[in-house]
């Protein structure tokens, strides 16, 4: 097992042994492993431990009045307790539930929070540190070491032996960055489309999430009537603090179903990826769920003698521990979530309606910026109101607005193909330029 351990990890477990010593104990208990962690200072554990107002003096006075000091100072070597060795053992299991092939102090304390009996545990309670508000930090700052440079939560991973398993990267990523999109982060950095009305139904979907149980919204309607746009337009309002308390600072995730699937080549692997990602999004306790196309989460992954993904959610969902919003069809509704009755009175369903003509309108003056930028072209207002009249009358199988933007996009990317070629007397002014 110390082979997968990091540098900072290793180092943990010497200064583990070094305050045994200061305290004259004969032993290295789950206390010496946490002033270990605090000792080190530079790994996320320590980090999140400085951030919950923890220090290395607070922890050893709590540490002394709770043991005391040892008679005599220890010789040779100091040996773990059965409690130590536990905390170590859960650290590798956390380190795997999370998707990573190396053990860094952000484990050890992981580990040290899950056995939760120990004189650590113990001492952090007495701190005032809630062990699953420790936890939390410890998954809020992993999440931010996603991609970080060498001196912070790369390089804590970049000192571990990979053990043959070179193929994960370098980051400290979570599951559910594997599987799934951050929409809420998405929307700060401001790559989500603007999104026009919808205030009625988005309004019904934080009704629906702010409920203590069966708090999960199904949103139905036509294929592009916009349900995808709503959950968009309610992650802009939560990063933009315009939500309510009961779901304020949370982040929207959309998961990718086809990802969980692919590649899930033997019995239980789909199982155990999606038991991977809902044991991070209860652990974090911030994440609100958005499965689009939901109706495929009934016999995904079921083979013969296999449970779907249904089946598994189904528990989570009424016990209100797992916040989920749905977008489906009312056809696929009907036929997959009505004959599951269980399934159904899970969620609560949103009926998203086509828009009319002039809400239509308004729609693509709001996404007009976007398509202008990336076309080159200006788009008049009568253009604006042709095309949604146009897709009105004459495309009859499909429904607005998404009929009505896929002619703005298809008339703007002709005219930019259009004036794409290269005038002559330009070609050959670069052709001599070439020759020079």
């Amino acid at each position: 097992m110390f082979e997968r351990f990091t540098d900072r990890a290793r180092r943990v477990v010497v200064l583990a042994q070094e305050e045994a010593r200061l305290l004259n104990h004969n032993y290295i208990g789950t206390e010496h492993i946490l002033l270990g962690l605090i000792h080190e200072g530079e790994g996320v554990a320590a980090k999140a431990l400085e951030s919950l107002g923890i220090s290395l003096e607070a922890v050893r006075s709590q540490v002394e009045d709770l043991i005391g000091q040892g008679g005599s100072s220890p010789s040779g070597h100091i040996p773990f307790t059965p409690r130590a060795k536990k905390v170590l053992e859960l650290s590798l299991r956390e380190a795997l539930q999370l998707g990573h092939n190396y053990i860094g102090t952000e484990h050890i304390l992981l580990g040290l929070i899950r056995e939760g009996e120990g004189v650590a545990a113990q001492v952090l309670v007495k701190l005032g540190a809630d062990l699953s508000r420790v936890r939390q930090q410890v998954i809020q700052l992993l999440s931010g070491y996603s991609g970080a440079g060498p001196g912070q939560g790369s390089g804590e991973k970049a000192g571990a032996s990979t053990g043959g398993s070179s193929g994960d990267s370098a980051s400290g990523s979570l599951v559910l960055d594997q599987f799934g999109r951050n929409l809420t982060q998405a929307a700060r950095d401001k790559q989500l489309d603007p999104v026009i009305g919808r205030a009625s139904e988005t309004e019904r979907v934080m009704q629906v999430l702010s409920r203590r149980t069966k708090n999960n919204p199904v949103l139905i309607g036509e294929p592009g009537v916009g349900k995808t746009a709503i959950v968009e337009g309610l992650a802009q309002m939560i990063a933009n603090d315009d939500v309510p308390e009961t779901i304020a600072n949370k982040q929207v995730y959309t998961l990718d179903l086809g990802a969980l699937v692919a590649g899930s080549r033997y019995r239980g692997d789909f199982e155990e990826r999606l038991k991977k990602v809902l044991k991070e999004i209860t652990t974090r306790g911030d994440i609100i769920l958005f499965i689009d196309e939901i109706h495929t989460l009934v016999g995904a992954g079921a083979a013969e003698g296999a449970i779907d993904a249904a089946s598994i959610l189904k528990p989570m969902l009424a016990r209100g521990e797992l916040q989920t919003i749905g977008a489906t069809t009312l056809d696929e509704y009907r036929k997959h979530f009505e004959k599951d009755a269980a399934l159904e009175r899970r969620f609560q369903p949103v009926k998203v309606e086509e828009p009319a003509v002039t809400h239509t309108i308004e729609i693509l003056k709001g996404l007009r910026e976007r398509y202008e930028t990336h076309h080159r072209v200006t788009i008049t207002d009568q253009a604006l109101v042709a095309a949604a009249n146009l897709a009105d009358r004459y495309i009859s199988d499909r429904f607005l607005p998404d009929k009505a933007i896929d002619l703005i996009d298809e008339a703007g990317s002709r005219l930019r193909i259009r004036r794409m070629h290269t005038p002559e007397d330009l070609r050959d002014l670069e052709v001599a330029l070439a020759e020079v």
